[in-house]
């Protein structure tokens, strides 16, 4: 009965436009876990113990308020159905400090990820310039990975399947043009009919799994794995650099600063502000340059 009733609210919230992939595979974990101990409706005390299965405090939070979500919605129906606190596990998780490349080692990353094998494949191709392009973007490395060829418009890529379900215009400098239409060239003569922009040496749209293991084996050959001090570098922060780029680029006036952080919240994508307000917070460099600028208000000397 609880898998029937985890369909019924999947196809509901489906039709209203959710994805709900991962929800969907905790859902029906959650009914054969409370079906095995023969449960029929959403009980608690069975909720709070699945989810204490999980590995963390945060996946244990998400994991109730899947549950805690599925609950109301069939309490609307059925009130045998009961619906478990919120507030059980906390939610907050710690967000790594992101790692901030300079020019120099985005050059590095990029040529050596130019020196892929194998030799004359379009692999090497591929990867310097899907690095290249989340650097020069600042775009998620999901949504590069789902760009069509037919999402390079005269006035920029066009950004279809973002996190949020919101599609955006992404206007494109010279140089980050060039390097795209010498790679689709390239391309074309390799990839056959697939529709996606960048393609596997198989010419199949390439995977999380595949590009993250490269971007790690290219970080490491370019010898930015592990530095005294400093996190590892990650894919997502090719965006967080970009992010702190344009933060630390806006000038030293108040109004400057807020419109500055608007228009970079609607360029990544953001659904919040505090989203692009994170950037401030959690970058040593920023933090420093706000500290600077506090000091100099505060003596005068920034009038």
């Amino acid at each position: 009965m609880l898998m029937t009733a985890v369909d019924t609210y999947v196809a509901v919230r489906r039709a209203t436009g959710f994805d709900l992939k991962a929800c969907e595979g905790y859902l029906r974990n959650f009914a054969h876990f409370a079906t095995t101990r023969g449960e029929t409706y959403v009980a608690t005390s069975t909720a709070i113990a699945w989810a204490t299965s999980a590995s963390s405090e945060a996946q244990r939070h998400n994991r109730l308020q899947t549950v805690v979500r599925f609950a109301r919605f069939m309490h609307a129906e059925d009130a045998r159905h009961e619906i478990p606190p919120a507030a059980v596990f906390c939610g907050r998780r710690q967000r790594p400090t992101p790692y901030i490349f300079s020019e120099a080692e985005l050059r590095h990353l990029v040529t050596h990820a130019q020196q892929l094998g194998p030799v004359g494949s379009l692999r090497p191709h591929t990867y310097s310039t899907l690095f290249g392009l989340l650097a020069a973007t600042g775009m998620r490395p999901t949504e590069a990975r789902a760009l069509h060829l037919s999402d390079l418009t005269p006035e920029g890529l066009t950004i279809r399947e973002s996190k949020f379900k919101k599609s955006r215009l992404l206007p494109l400098h010279d140089t980050t043009w060039m390097a795209l239409r010498s790679y689709v060239d390239r391309r074309r003569r390799v990839a056959g009919h697939n529709p996606h922009l960048f393609v596997s040496c198989r010419g199949s749209r390439l995977s999380h799994t595949v590009v993250a293991e490269t971007f790690h084996a290219v970080v490491q050959a370019a010898g930015l794995a592990r530095e005294p001090g400093r996190s590892r570098p990650r894919l997502m922060d090719l965006r967080h650099t970009f992010a702190v780029r344009g933060l630390q680029m806006c000038p030293n006036v108040r109004e400057h600063v807020g419109r500055q952080v608007l228009a970079l919240m609607t360029y990544l994508g953001h659904a919040k502000v505090e989203s692009t307000y994170w950037y401030l917070e959690s970058t040593p460099e920023l933090l420093l340059d706000i500290a600077q600028r506090c000091e100099a208000f505060v003596s005068g000397s920034d009038q």
